[in-house]
Formats: structure tokens, sequence, C-alpha cells
């Protein structure tokens, strides 16, 4: 019997996704964890493996078609079998993606199409309306966004993707515009008001003002901040990196010590529940990464078991990872406590918004010299100052202030993370 596939849920609080990619084609016979598509959401491309097997008898959403979690997407059974009377096979919410202001309005994509291929349409009006506008653009939303973005022209693009679709390295291609992007749209008040450019949200700054306007409305936060000495860190750091492979930042050091600090205090490694308080017994950390036009926290799992150099090379591998919008569901999943480092761009002293449903991130400022007082006498040290963010249902003050204290003694005696 024939199964509809639908759009899945790839990534927590998505209620939309598109196709970037179809990965099978007609006809194929697939199994169990095969990769049907890459689903693009708010803020990843992630691969959507078959949950089960049998043969594509239809595709029915066109890459780069925004759907509903939950819309049928495609459509497996035996070979040959006969899915005329499937009830509803056809997403009732697919619409194509706005075009940008460059280019001409595109007509709607036929409700039941494959992609890369173009399935004949049940519709003939619509057949006949797809047939009159040979010139119509294939792209997904990603490109789109960063098109405008870059002021660049999608009619001006060659497409090397199936069936002539533009793709990212098409648009990589392109040089730079002269003219600024024409989805900033100026506009300028008279007198002696100021001038001004609207620029548009896009999905995934939609998502963040979302989320962290929900995390500041429901998460009572409450701060705590430390001053941490870290002369003999940045000396072993030095010695770290003089001997190994791999080069290590300042930032997996702080990664190491919050992890081992989690697990000098077991009660602070907890995620708030709305029926109970869920403790780890291992730390999946999630690392705050900017990434054009948002952020997003791929999670760094078992940090408390990775040697330091482990930790800088799956970090640096989930950064990169993170700006090609290649990171897979899972890594954006989970997690029990977040770091976020400002300190490179010289912020001395900064809190952050809680992720829910974590209890706990810790805000890391720029390491620098200044004066200190030690055993009485003023000499000059190097600061750096960590501001821990509690969700105050799941860590009482008393016991933020515990795991700060051992975070704090880990990161100025740094000696004891490598062994």
């Amino acid at each position: 019997m024939a199964t509809i596939i639908r759009m899945p849920e790839v990534l927590a609080n998505s209620s939309e996704a598109a196709i970037q990619t179809w990965l099978v084609t007609l006809g194929q016979s697939i199994e169990v964890g095969v990769p049907l598509a890459e689903v693009e959401t708010e803020k990843a491309i992630v691969e959507y493996a078959s949950e089960t097997s049998g043969t594509v008898l239809k595709l029915l959403v066109e890459e780069g078609v925004q759907v509903k979690v939950g819309d049928p997407i495609a459509v497996l059974g035996a070979e040959g079998e006969n899915i005329d009377d499937l009830e509803s096979p056809a997403p009732e919410s697919a619409v194509a993606s706005a075009p940008e202001p460059e280019t001409a309005p595109e007509p709607a994509p036929s409700p039941v199409a494959s992609a890369p291929t173009t399935l004949p349409s049940a519709d003939p009006v619509q057949d006949a309306a797809t047939a009159a506008a040979p010139d119509r653009r294939f792209v997904s939303p990603l490109v789109r966004r960063l098109a405008r973005e870059r002021g660049v022209d999608l009619a001006s693009l060659t497409g090397t993707g199936p069936g002539g679709r533009v793709v990212r390295a098409d648009l990589d291609r392109a040089p730079e515009p002269v003219a600024p992007p024409a989805a900033a749209t100026p506009a300028v008040a008279s007198g002696t008001e100021a001038s001004f450019v609207d620029v548009p949200h896009t999905g995934m700054r939609r998502a963040i003002a979302r989320r962290l306007t929900e995390s500041k409305s429901t998460v009572p936060h409450f701060y705590l901040v430390a001053d941490c000495r870290v002369d003999q860190l940045i000396a072993l750091r030095k010695a770290v990196n003089e001997s190994a492979g791999v080069k290590v930042s300042l930032n997996d050091f702080v990664l190491k010590a919050a992890a081992t600090a989690l697990m000098d205090v077991p009660d602070a490694n907890v995620t708030w529940g709305e029926t109970a308080t869920r403790r780890y017994s291992t730390v999946d950390m999630s690392v705050a990464v900017s990434i054009d036009g948002g952020l997003v926290t791929p999670v760094l799992r078992s940090v408390e078991k990775q040697s330091l150099t482990e930790i800088a090379r799956n970090v640096a591998d989930l950064a990169e990872r993170a700006r090609a919008r290649r990171l897979e569901q899972h890594e954006l999943e989970g997690g029990s406590f977040a770091v976020s480092n400002l300190g490179m761009f010289g912020v001395t002293e900064f809190s952050a918004i809680i992720n829910p449903p974590q209890s706990a991130i810790l805000a890391v400022g720029l390491a620098r010299q200044q004066a200190i007082v030690v055993d009485g006498e003023l000499a000059v040290g190097t600061i750096m100052t960590v501001t821990l963010s509690a969700d105050h249902r799941a860590l009482d003050g008393a016991l933020a202030a515990q795991w700060l204290a051992a975070f704090v003694k880990r990161i100025e005696n740094p000696l004891g993370m490598l062994v």
C-alpha cells in the first residue's frame, strides 16, 4: 500500500520548510535510511532520510516551494502501484517563495510537481500556464535571500542545477554589483528628519526574534558575574599551540572548563520541563556561531570527554558547516548549557539570553590586562569577565554560584584540564 511522506519537523519550532534539493528521482527504489531530500528551514539545510522503503511514485513539491510541517511531499509504494485514489496527496499549503524585487513575478507552481523533473499536472490550465512561461526560474529560498542581500539580479544568472535551476554556486560566481541591494529601499524624509533604510526581515531574523522574545518573557533570568585571572591559561595555550597540530583557542579552554565545572556540580547540568527537571550525565553544550544574517547554536556532544584539540577541531567543523547552512538536524537539537563569546570583538562584559529548554548560558568577554591587587600589592594581571545567565526555575542562586566558582577554579588552574 502506498505511503504518503510528509514534511518533517526537522528543527524545533519550525512550522514551515522547503525542499532545497530532491536526492531521489521518480521510480527510484529506496530503503529505510536513504536520504530523500535536503530540507531548508529558517536556520539551516538538513538532510531528511526516509523512514520507510519502497519505490518513489510521486514527488509532490517542487524544489524551493515552502510548505507547512506535516504536509505531503512525496508518495512511496510498490512499483507500478495505482495511486489515483490516494486521498489528498497534494499539500494544500504549498506556496512558491515570493519573487525578488529585481525579477518579474513568477506564476504559481503546480500543486503536484516533482523535483528536479516536473510531472504533468492534473490541471490542463496549469499545464498551459507553465508551458507559456519557459523562462521561469527555479531558485531555492536560500539563494533568493543571498541574492537579495548581495544585490545580485537573479535574471542575470545562468543556472547549472537540474533543469537550469539557479544554485548557490551560480550565485557565488556572480560578480559583486556596484549598486546597493534592491531589497533595501531607502526612504529620505523631508526637513530635519533623518533618512533611513528599511531592511526586510529574513526568516532567520524572525525566528531569532520569536525565540528570544519568548525566552525573556517566560524564563525568569538572573545573572552572576565573575572576574577570572587567565595569565596561566594564556601561557598554557601558547605552550599547547607550539606543540599541537591543531591550534587551540581561548574559547576552547572556556568550553572545556565549563563542561568540567558541570561535572563538578552535576545538579547544574539540567534542563527545565513542565513536569520534571531533567539532569544529564554528560555535557552537550551549544556554541553560539555568528553567520550571515543571524546566529545559530550547534551542539557539541560529550564535551567533558573531549581533549582540547578535539574540541578545537569539532568547533571549527561545526562553525564552518553552520556558515554554509550544512548542519545536520541532530547538531541543532538538545544541549543543557551554552557559551557565547564576544571577547574577540573587544566586548569586556555582557549578558546573554537563555535558549530554552536550556537552563543557563555563559557570556564571555575580552581577556585584557588591568591593575589588580595581589597579597596587598598592586600588580598587572590578565582578567576575563564572565556572566552566567541562569533560569531560576531550575537553578537557585546558591547552586548557580557554586557552578560559577567551579568554573573560575578550572579556568584559573587550566593544567587540570589536560590530565
